[in-house]
């Protein structure tokens, strides 16, 4: 059976602006979600890059899955440092301008664990 993979679009706004965004793919539950994080260039506001990082990593379809694949503009320090706060074995190598950051978020066993508890509550 083919799976079909989830679309999301995340934008991260200064004043009206969108300043960072991202284009984000993911797999389903136990699959490997991907972002491509990019932002506008010059200064702007410290935390947007790593308010945009946070938000890809609060989508469900990112949560669900097992593993993460980011690519981000090299050198992003803010965008990096998030990722690894909040990414379990973390990864990153660089890619000609980009970076590339590859992380495991959970155990298969704990995400199999978690909906057989979500699909238990709502049978209730």
């Amino acid at each position: 059976m083919a799976t079909q993979e989830l679309q999301r679009h995340v934008e991260i706004s200064d004043e009206g602006r969108a300043v960072a965004a991202a284009e984000v793919t993911s797999e389903g539950p136990g699959g490997t979600a991907r972002a491509a994080l990019r932002a506008e260039s010059g200064h702007i506001t410290p935390g947007r890059r790593a308010g945009l990082a946070g938000a890809v990593l609060d989508l469900p379809g990112v949560q669900e899955s097992a593993r993460l694949k980011v690519v981000f503009p090299l050198g992003d320090s803010e965008t990096l440092q998030r990722l690894r706060e909040r990414c379990p074995d973390v990864r990153t190598h660089p890619a000609g301008g980009s970076a590339i950051m590859e992380a495991n978020l959970r155990p298969a066993v704990l995400l199999l664990a978690r909906r057989t508890i979500e699909v238990a509550a709502h049978r209730r």
